[in-house]
């Protein structure tokens, strides 16, 4: 297993083109690059962590495949108890970092291609699954993050993704070869790609026969010839380049360091493909790694709020009404909320059910009721926090302020709250709360791992609204007609 040292060390011989704000990066530079360092080192605690005493027992397992000690972000589920245990993981990291450590991702496309190959091989007799447990193998064995890419651009979304003007607004296979296919197209909001080794490529719907070039899912490396990443603008990024204080979270960032990455013609050998043209088996993909990835959310997002929860509450020591009755009253109302999205997480996975591959997968309903949860809930305890942090967070002068010999002193004075505190540290933790609770951070929690509505079609399919009917008329003594009592 790397340690985080030796991940990000592992980085430096990829040669990567990455742009940011129109320039193309040096490949070698990329790691280092302001936008980028915080996301890099946030992933690198998820390797570092594996040696920890402290902390093994989550972040490492014994792998069903070899029999080898593994971080766990490389494992196949194989009990409800590894689904529990990753989210208590994932809470962990979050509770040290603050942000996204962008692992996850690819974590959930190996689960879900490793349960829907093998059902896949089942009935088409094809030979997906071993190829995707030799993968396994090899992402285990080197210890390698890999980037799960399921979105598409999409383009016109009233049209299916053979319908579109320009085909490549989703991935799709144009040659197929003996030695393996050719993929074009983009993904769109990438995690944690520029500071990966490898993607997995992932539909990002269900599909109908029409749109057999696009049912495709394949292991790239970043690098690979053909693939370039466009990094994206977060809120407030200029501020990595300007100090430490205005970034809140300057060691590790915020959110996950998204990009829009393309595929221009890309070769992948017939070993790293896992799907081509099977488009019975796309939705089922689509669904699995979607729950996988709404499990996480309770956990991760639990974990961000507990920072948040505890800036808030610095925030009130730090101006001197830390002891009034509505401020603990709204503390207590974020951790409800907390505890509530934590709660969904574990449950879903306390609820997990055995697969015909043998691996371990979530309740869905419950994995996409607690991701709507978050969608909701982060607003409000973001709202809170915003609340009990006061107008200053979104008014500070800069640390080049603080900073000047000039007007520094009118900063330190006028900032200044319970006498005791250094309005530094008053000022760091506003800005904390500024930047956790805004713009980016808010925008992924709505939107990462599928939007409100995606979670919605889910759970209302899912509900067994028939059953709950039968239910409430037998309880009022109301005998169902034949035709209802059939559903």
């Amino acid at each position: 297993m790397k340690t985080g040292k030796e991940y990000i060390e592992s980085l430096r011989s990829r040669n990567i083109k990455v742009y940011v704000k129109g320039q193309l990066l040096k490949s070698e530079e990329v790691i280092d690059h302001p936008f980028i360092r915080g996301h890099v080192n946030s992933a690198a605690m998820t390797f570092e962590l594996a040696h920890d005493p402290a902390s093994e027992d989550l972040m490492t397992v014994t792998s069903h495949l070899t029999g080898k000690k593994i971080n766990r972000f490389t494992h196949i589920h194989q009990s409800k108890e590894d689904l529990i245990k990753k989210v208590k993981m994932l809470r962990m990291i979050s509770q040290k970092t603050g942000t996204c450590y962008q692992r996850c991702v690819g974590f959930d496309a190996i689960n879900a291609l490793y349960s829907t190959t093998f059902e896949m091989d089942q009935k088409l007799s094809t030979s997906y699954h071993q190829r995707m447990k030799k993968y396994v193998e090899y992402m285990q064995e080197n210890d390698i993050m890999v980037a799960g890419a399921m979105t598409d651009p999409k383009g016109d979304r009233s049209l299916r993704p053979g319908q579109q003007a320009d085909p490549d607004m989703f991935v799709h296979v144009v040659e197929r070869n003996d030695q393996g296919i050719v993929v074009r197209g983009a993904k769109a909001h990438m995690t944690g790609m520029v500071n990966s080794h490898e993607m997995l490529i992932m539909p990002t719907m269900g599909m109908v026969a029409e749109d057999k070039d696009y049912a495709v899912s394949c292991a790239i490396p970043v690098d690979a010839p053909g693939v370039l990443h466009i990094f994206g603008r977060q809120t407030n990024d200029d501020r990595k380049c300007e100090g430490e204080i205005d970034q809140g979270n300057a060691q590790f960032g915020i959110v996950g360091g998204e990009c829009l990455t393309v595929l221009e013609n890309v070769f992948v050998p017939w070993e790293k493909v896992f799907m081509c043209g099977e488009t019975d088996f796309a939705g089922m993909l689509v669904e699995r790694f979607a729950s996988y990835h709404r499990q996480n959310y309770g956990g991760c997002k639990g974990g961000v709020s507990d920072i948040v929860i505890g800036a808030a509450a610095v925030m009130a020591d730090y101006s001197g009404y830390a002891k009034a009755a509505h401020i603990k009253d709204k503390i207590n109302e974020m951790i409800h909320m907390a505890e509530t999205l934590y709660a969904c997480s574990i449950a879903c996975s306390a609820e997990g059910k055995q697969t015909a591959s043998g691996s371990y997968f979530v309740d869905p309903l419950l994995a996409n009721v607690g991701k709507h949860n978050v969608t909701r809930l982060i607003y409000d305890i973001d709202r809170i926090a915003q609340d009990i942090g006061g107008g200053l967070t979104a008014t500070l002068p800069s640390e080049s302020d603080l900073r000047n010999p000039e007007i520094g002193k009118y900063v330190e004075k006028y900032f200044k709250g319970v006498a005791s505190v250094p309005t530094e540290d008053r000022m760091r933790m506003a800005r904390l709360l500024e930047n956790m609770t805004g713009g980016t951070a808010l925008i992924e929690s709505m939107h990462g791992a599928g939007s409100p509505q995606a979670q919605k079609v889910m759970y209302s399919k899912l509900s067994n609204l028939e059953h709950k009917k039968r239910c409430a008329m037998a309880i009022a003594g109301i005998k169902p007609k034949g035709d209802e009592k059939a559903k």
